[in-house]
C-alpha cells in the first residue's frame, strides 16, 4: 500500500493498519469459513464501505481472498504462510508448559506427561516423575504409540476433523490388534465417551495392571486441539472422590498453556527434532 492509501481519514495511518487487524481477526476467528462483507462489517464494527476498502487493501496485500464468482472472504494462504514463519526457527513450548507440569507433580505427587500427535502416532514430549513408580505405553520421552493407544493417544485421535481421524483409525487398527484388548468397535466406543467427557481415562486391565491414566486436551487458542496432558499413578489414586478433582486440575493446566502456545510452534510440527531425534523420522 502506498503512504496515501493508508491515511485515515484524520490524517493518521495508525487508524487504518487498527481496522486492517481488526477485519483480519474477524476473518481468522471465523476458522475458515468464508464471510460476507456485510458480516465482516457488522463483527468488525465498521461501516460497509470502511470494511470494503480495507478488505481491498488486504487483497492487494495477498493477505486476504475471495474466491472466483463468490461474494465471500477469507484469509489467503500467503497470510498462513507468514504465521507458520513465526515458529519456524524457534520453539519456547517446553517454557510454556514446564510450570503446569511441575505444579501438577508437586500436588498430586503422581506422574506427569506432555504428547503430541506426530503423522499416526503420539509423542512423549516430556514426563515429570511422581514418587509413586509407574509405566506408561511411551516409556520414557521420545517414546511413541500408535494414535487411539492410551489415554493421551485417544485424546489426540479423538479431537482429530472426523475425515481425518477416520484415515488414522483405518491406518492404526492393524497396528494394534496384536494387543488383544483393542479392537474397532472398542476404540470407537472409546473415543465417543472422550468427546463426550473431554478427557480419557482407563484403570485397565490393558498392559500394565494397577495403573491408571487420566487424559484432557490441549487447545490454542483457535479452538484446535494441539498436544495432550496426562497423568500416570496407581490405580487406587485415580478413582473414587479424587477423580473428579484431578479431571479439573489437568483442565485447568490445559487452559493455562492452551492461551500461550503458539500453534506453529516447531516442536508440535516436528516433535522428533524438538527432541533431537529427527534422524528417526
Amino acid at each position: 500500500m502506498t503512504d496515501s492509501d493508508t491515511r485515515d481519514n484524520d490524517g493518521s495511518s495508525t487508524g487504518v493498519l487498527q481496522r486492517a487487524f481488526t477485519v483480519l481477526r474477524v476473518l481468522a476467528d471465523a476458522k475458515g469459513e468464508k464471510l460476507r462483507l456485510t458480516q465482516i462489517a457488522q463483527r468488525a464494527g465498521l461501516a460497509p464501505a470502511t470494511t470494503h476498502r480495507v478488505l481491498q487493501a488486504l487483497i492487494q496485500e495477498d493477505a486476504v481472498e475471495q474466491p472466483p464468482n463468490s461474494k465471500a472472504y477469507q484469509l489467503s494462504v500467503a497470510f498462513y504462510a507468514l504465521g507458520s514463519a513465526a515458529g519456524r526457527h524457534r520453539s519456547n513450548l517446553r517454557e510454556v508448559y514446564r510450570p503446569s507440569m511441575l505444579r501438577l507433580c508437586g500436588m498430586l505427587s503422581d506422574t506427569i506427561f506432555i504428547l503430541v500427535r506426530h503423522g499416526f502416532d503420539a509423542v512423549c514430549l516430556d514426563r515429570i516423575d511422581g514418587p509413586f513408580p509407574v509405566r506408561s505405553h511411551t516409556g520414557d520421552i521420545g517414546g511413541r504409540v500408535p494414535l487411539g493407544l492410551g489415554q493421551a493417544g485417544l485424546v489426540l485421535l479423538a479431537r482429530l476433523p472426523p475425515a481425518e481421524r477416520e484415515e488414522v483409525i483405518r491406518f492404526n487398527i492393524p497396528r494394534l490388534h496384536h494387543l488383544g484388548f483393542i479392537d474397532e468397535i472398542s476404540m470407537r466406543v472409546r473415543i465417543k465417551e472422550c468427546l463426550e467427557s473431554n478427557y480419557a481415562y482407563s484403570t485397565g486391565p490393558g498392559l500394565f495392571p494397577g495403573i491408571a491414566g487420566l487424559s484432557v486436551p490441549i487447545e490454542d487458542r483457535n479452538g484446535d486441539t494441539v498436544a495432550a496432558l496426562s497423568v500416570a499413578a496407581p490405580a487406587e489414586r485415580l478413582s473414587g472422590e479424587r477423580l473428579p478433582l484431578i479431571v479439573e486440575m489437568l483442565h485447568k493446566e490445559a487452559r493455562a498453556i492452551g492461551a500461550q502456545v503458539n500453534p506453529y510452534d516447531p516442536a508440535l510440527r516436528r516433535p522428533n527434532q524438538f527432541l533431537g531425534t529427527g534422524n528417526r523420522e
